[in-house]
């Protein structure tokens, strides 16, 4: 092994990530690594000016290097405060003026999705609802059917059972564009936030009709089996999606 001194004479000029390696060699490499003098030194190099007061701003120079010498890409969210059983959601749908659907949807109910799909739906549309990706999907009880050559659009409001608080999700938005690979037409709108959350912005909300299969959609209006609702651009676990919830601008 070596000396103590010798040790002590190479450690200054290691590297923050080389002296953190020599702390796992052994019980005495570690004792002398763990000297807050040479991690001083690490930190003098990454922010000479913390070296102008007389004591770490943190509660050792260690703890500093460790806390923010790296970008920390991947950080877990702490539980979210909303559940899906305190949510309801109201989900409105106009072909032109013509009320098509209007459904008080639980929480619950849109976190379960679809349980069984029906038959006569696209193999496309049946991956893309099994993808791994978070999304909200539930059966449009009763099914209804849009023309193509009118204007649909959707509005849908968040209920809080816990607080007696509403936010708005979805303005009337209108379903501009199809895909006619995936059976789906679809719609967007930017999120109103809390203005807690003053420099958040440009985080939308997707919203789609699912089609049943057709050998022409352009041949008569499309059956819509279900609606799918999911933040994509931003959220895809269920503990993301929670807090984007709570992120809302509530009322």
């Amino acid at each position: 092994m070596f000396s103590e001194e010798v040790l002590k004479n190479v450690f200054p000029l290691l590297e923050g990530e080389d002296l953190a390696a020599c702390m796992g060699v052994c019980r005495q490499w570690r004792d002398i690594a763990i000297d807050d003098f040479y991690w001083k030194c690490q930190c003098a190099k990454k922010w000479p000016s913390v070296c102008k007061r007389h004591k770490p701003p943190t509660e050792t120079y260690y703890k500093m290097y460790q806390m923010f010498s790296k970008r920390r890409l991947n950080r877990a969210l702490p539980p979210p405060r909303l559940s899906f059983e305190n949510l309801e959601f109201f989900i409105d749908i106009w072909s032109e003026e013509k009320l098509v659907f209007s459904g008080l949807i639980l929480g619950v109910a849109l976190e379960m999705g679809i349980k069984t799909l029906p038959l006569g739906i696209s193999n496309v549309l049946r991956t893309h609802l099994g993808r791994p990706d978070y999304k909200m999907v539930v059966p449009a009880e009763p099914r209804f059917t849009i023309p193509l050559n009118q204007s649909v659009s959707v509005s849908v409001l968040v209920a809080r059972n816990d607080s007696n608080k509403v936010a708005r999700i979805i303005n009337r938005a209108v379903f501009d564009y199809i895909d006619r690979s995936s059976y789906r037409a679809l719609a967007f709108e930017y999120l109103d936030l809390s203005p807690c959350y003053p420099f958040i912005t440009g985080i939308r909300a997707w919203i789609s009709l699912l089609f049943m299969d057709v050998e022409d959609m352009n041949d008569g209006p499309l059956d819509v089996f279900g609606i799918q609702l999911d933040f994509n651009d931003v959220a895809d676990t269920k503990e993301e999606v929670l807090w984007l919830l709570d992120m809302l601008d509530w009322k």
